[in-house]
């Protein structure tokens, strides 16, 4: 067992695990942030991704030792006051989701994607969210929302 610190939404979480134990892991079970969902566990679905020094990363594919000098930003630093991100609320607004599994995922990666691009065309958004699986819409209703945030933070 290992003894570190990792940064995540900009608080500071003593951790004590394996060298092997995966960051998605310890952000569910050892910082108790539920939100990073593990799908595939392979790094295929998307559904644990985070912000790692705000650029999108897999967290099952990365060890949680690894991640101590860099700082984590999951979906529970998104909603600000308990009040949806603006992505959030398009998804909502637009019928982007159904069961929310992927929900997260997709947000974390559009979060990032959107302060390099903030003008994106739908053939973009679309390319961008095929890294992120999602068993019960038709992707339609996400990107329509994609793009009414972008047009919102525009």
């Amino acid at each position: 067992m290992l003894e570190f610190e990792l940064n995540v939404n900009g608080e500071r979480h003593s951790v004590r695990a394996e060298p092997r134990k995966l960051l998605s892991d310890v952000l569910r079970e050892d910082c108790r942030l539920t939100g990073t969902h593990v799908g595939c566990e392979h790094g295929v679905c998307g559904a644990c991704t985070v912000l790692i020094d705000g650029q999108p990363a897999r967290a099952c594919l990365l060890y949680a030792v690894q991640m101590q000098d860099h700082e984590i930003t999951t979906i529970e630093a998104i909603a600000a006051g308990g009040r949806p991100g603006a992505l959030q609320q398009a998804l909502h607004e637009a019928h982007g989701l159904q069961c929310g599994f992927c929900t997260a995922g997709i947000v974390m990666t559009f979060e990032a994607y959107l302060k390099e691009n903030p003008h994106p065309s739908e053939e973009e958004v679309r390319d961008v969210l095929s890294g992120n699986l999602c068993r019960c819409t038709g992707y339609q209703n996400i990107v329509a929302a994609i793009l009414k945030a972008a047009h919102a933070k525009a």
